[in-house]
């Protein structure tokens, strides 16, 4: 589905209010505060692209800010990531603020404050996507708020030069393909991510950090082997079994019950993934889930669903 919203028309006295009820629809409640309300011009265009949102914003100055009182709407937490095109915005969450240029991307989280501004007319594109997805392919997104990251070059380009190539196809695309689109938009903007030497050294010492995320990477690769235990990954690793725990102590999760999250996500991807012909069975097996009663009520227990359940609501959606 393609949306386009625009102030033209709308008497200058709306707009703000026009404005307002554009921005919470497309990304989620936050307060506007305009330089000139009464002359001021905006055009939002969206498309869905399966658990995606892809936006293009172009607007006159303005000023976004997101309240503790906004976050009492939202049950699942999303990440919104702006790419400015025109002109510089500023960002500030969880004491971090940075002002990113045209050629970088930020990440902002809709489960804390924050506030986003530009002070010139803007050119933005904005992908929306759940944390969770995210963060099935990085170990806490959540980490890399506040930080300005190359969107020139590599993969970071060629994610962006994807942003640039999807409304001219969308039309083209059913929405099984949409929704691989979608997926393919995460998968490249987690590997920009990785290719940006900070995420070794964010969230602790750049050593610790370094052993953290060559265990990350081996594990992702790797959740099809039903042998995925401590012992075989400190031994690929290159690290003993007991500093492999250790790297694990200050996370929010130990190392059993990360690798198992890693393999529900992983789970929940292959389920809603557009055309998939596996059966439950088959994609249980696949992740590295060796009995599939036990993997149906570890799913349940996490999910909230059966993985049947999950499917048709994904199919649904």
């Amino acid at each position: 589905m393609r949306t386009l919203i625009s102030t033209s028309g709308v008497d200058p006295a709306n707009r703000s209010v026009h404005w307002h009820s554009a921005i919470a629809q497309a990304y989620f409640p936050l307060d506007l505060h305009f330089r000139e309300p009464d002359r001021f011009g905006g055009r939002l265009e969206e498309w869905l692209l399966g658990g995606v949102s892809l936006s293009r914003l172009r607007s006159e100055a303005l000023s976004y800010h997101r309240h503790p009182h906004h976050l009492t709407c939202d049950e699942q937490e999303h990440l919104l990531i702006t790419i400015p095109m025109k002109t510089e915005v500023f960002f500030s969450q969880s004491g971090r603020e940075v002002y990113c240029k045209p050629g970088g991307y930020i990440i902002e989280r809709s489960h804390e404050p924050y506030e986003f501004s530009y002070g010139e007319r803007a050119d933005l594109w904005v992908m929306k996507v759940e944390a969770s997805a995210l963060g099935g392919r990085i170990r806490s997104p959540d980490r890399f708020c506040g930080m300005q990251f190359t969107a020139r070059g590599g993969i970071s380009g060629l994610f962006v030069d994807m942003l640039h190539h999807i409304p001219q196809r969308f039309e083209a695309m059913n929405e099984e393909a949409r929704a691989a689109v979608g997926l393919q938009l995460v998968d490249l903007l987690a590997l920009s991510i990785h290719a940006d030497e900070r995420t070794l050294t964010s969230g602790g010492s750049s050593v610790r950090a370094a052993h953290l995320s060559r265990v990350e990477h081996f594990v992702r690769a790797n959740l099809h082997r039903r042998e995925l235990d401590p012992d075989l990954i400190a031994r690929c690793c290159g690290i003993s079994v007991r500093y492999l725990h250790e790297l694990f102590r200050d996370t929010e999760r130990t190392l059993g019950q990360w690798v198992r999250d890693l393999r529900i996500e992983a789970v929940k991807a292959d389920l809603r993934a557009p055309g998939t012909k596996m059966s439950i069975a088959e994609i249980c097996f696949r992740r590295g889930f060796g009995d599939v009663a036990h993997f149906s009520r570890l799913f349940k227990q996490q999910v909230g669903c059966s993985p049947g359940e999950y499917r048709r609501q994904m199919m649904l959606s």
